[in-house]
């Protein structure tokens, strides 16, 4: 069946972007309210989730759910892993960001 929905793709990539967090599993199952255990079943595809879960698990990867199904990850290879979380950001996350580095530059030269 060609739409057939492929968990092991969607918990892959779930992975990956969780990693770009340097977000462990305990850590991100706790963002969610999950336990570790059921996030890791996710991951490797051998559990499926509720839609509320899939949308928290959007939010706070900062990623669509289409970037999930699809694979449209890997589309800005080129990017650092830096400049990879800041185009997930809100205009607002990007303000913060953008005022935390202008703080904490000067004291990194150091």
């Amino acid at each position: 069946m060609q739409n057939e929905v492929n968990y092991v793709k969607i918990g892959n990539r779930i992975r990956i972007e969780r990693e770009k967090f340097d977000m462990t599993r305990e850590k991100f199952s706790e963002l969610l309210n999950l336990s570790p255990y059921f996030l890791g079943q996710i991951e490797r595809g051998e559990r499926k989730m509720s839609i509320n879960t899939l949308i928290n698990i959007s939010e706070c990867l900062h990623i669509s759910i289409d970037s999930l199904f699809f694979e449209q990850i890997n589309a800005n290879t080129n990017n650092d892993v830096l400049h990879s979380l800041i185009n997930k950001c809100s205009e607002k996350e990007v303000k913060v960001i953008e005022g935390l580095i202008k703080l904490l530059l000067p004291h990194l030269s150091r």
